[in-house]
């Protein structure tokens, strides 16, 4: 197991990366099924309905007593029971975030009609992006520790938390043996996952699961997220996470994520598998600053984009929707709408963020996001940016206010992590004939 950390500069794009003439250098792999567990809704059906409708998911935290702190809304999942999805035996050892990365990963093996039991365990891997780890369970064993004693501490504590456990507890629990691994990049993981499946793919491995999930609702995570500076403290959720609103004042978090199943297209058409979308392009860069002396530079994301585009032989006239990143604070969402501009123009393309309903999700957002997008391709309609009352003119996006219909072949989907990471990716329909 791998533990794969993307914060070393301006990255060239997957394609680039395995050029030279290996076998498959070019082969662009397809998404048959998608596991969806959010506030909107557990399943995708239930997720794309209700963030068409527009239904605002943040709420009051619920999940324990958060009076003394100063965020006061979140975005939960409701009606998620573990022992629906994950077997008792893994329980005990893993925490909530594991427990719905997991559950997302059935729920996309069972979309796509894919059951890794009838196949070689080597042709199919795992990998997932990840932001903060096992918090629900290290919150629990630290009190113990500090009071009943280190005797008290759950012997699962080393791995529970870990940034890489619910990679390998899904690749345990499935029997999966291809090349896995967990990329650490924040809200930037769940794109970054998905370009190590097309890496995965296209050096032979025909089958990766690819996404990520986060659960940071607990004190101990709250007040990580406060000390970023950039959280909402807002008590009505329609004033809270914002994008590009007027009154934009800062993210909710969120918990929940997405599994993506992502498979060579020869072996997809071979078993005769529903396809989603491609992944045509995709391009990483970083900010190059610390996070604390400036909130980033617009050229290093517009930069992302046109690698984006590039590596997937497009043009922006091509794109039909831009799913933005939608910080929710008035100087990233100024910045992302900067580097949009740069590369598409002044309301060239539509730009939505619906993550407004539901909250940030940190790695799991952006998984959502990329397939909320191969969800807009599916159906033909662009859903509404969320919780968006009173667009900020001086962004000059298209930014969709109601769900719009109309032919969607092409959606470059932005992800910003935490401390300067910028990732776009090119999700392309697929002419199955």
């Amino acid at each position: 197991m791998t533990v794969l950390d993307t914060a070393a500069g301006p990255t060239a794009t997957a394609g680039e990366e395995v050029a030279g003439g290996r076998a498959g250098a070019r082969v662009r792999p397809v998404i048959t099924g998608l596991g969806v567990i959010t506030p909107s809704g557990i399943g995708v059906e239930e997720h794309w309905t209700s963030t068409l409708r527009g239904e605002l998911r943040v709420a009051p935290i619920t999940r324990f007593d958060a009076g003394r702190y100063d965020i006061h809304l979140a975005g939960e999942i409701p009606g998620f029971v573990a022992e629906d999805f994950v077997d008792h035996r893994y329980i005990v050892q893993t925490d909530r975030w594991t427990w719905l990365g997991m559950a997302a990963s059935r729920l996309a093996m069972a979309d796509a009609a894919y059951d890794p039991a009838e196949r070689d365990p080597f042709e199919t891997s795992v990998v997932f992006g990840a932001g903060s780890g096992g918090n629900d369970f290290g919150q629990r064993e630290l009190s113990r520790l500090w009071t009943r004693g280190r005797t008290a501490v759950s012997v699962y504590q080393s791995i529970a938390w870990f940034y890489a456990a619910t990679t390998g507890q899904t690749s345990i629990r499935h029997g999966l043996k291809g090349p896995s691994g967990v990329l650490v990049s924040d809200g930037a993981g769940g794109l970054d996952s998905l370009a190590q499946a097309r890496r995965t793919i296209r050096r032979g491995t025909p089958t990766v699961l690819a996404g990520g999930a986060e659960c940071g609702l607990t004190p101990y995570a709250l007040t990580c997220h406060l000390s970023s500076g950039r959280v909402s403290t807002a008590a009505d959720p329609t004033a809270g996470y914002k994008p590009f609103d007027t009154r934009a004042n800062g993210y909710l978090p969120g918990e929940g994520g997405a599994t993506l199943l992502v498979e060579d297209p020869t072996s997809a058409a071979r078993r005769g598998a529903r396809v989603y979308g491609e992944i045509a392009g995709y391009a990483a860069t970083h900010d190059g600053t610390h996070h604390e002396e400036a909130p980033g530079d617009a050229r290093w994301l517009a930069t992302a984009m046109r690698r984006a585009l590039a590596d997937a032989g497009l043009r922006p006239a091509d794109v039909d929707v831009v799913f933005a990143d939608g910080a929710g604070s008035a100087d990233l969402d100024a910045l992302e709408a900067q580097a949009i501009r740069e590369v598409f123009g002044a309301g060239a393309v539509p730009v939505t963020a619906p993550q407004g309903l539901i909250g940030r999700l940190c790695a799991g957002g952006s998984a959502v996001a990329a397939a909320t997008a191969l969800l807009s391709i599916r159906d033909g309609v662009i859903p509404a940016v969320g919780n968006l009352d009173d667009p900020d003119p001086a962004h000059g996006l298209d930014l969709v206010r109601v769900p719009r219909e109309g032919r969607v072949r092409v959606a470059l989907v932005n992800a910003r992590g935490h401390g300067g990471f910028n990732s776009s990716l090119v999700l392309r329909s697929v002419d199955t004939d």
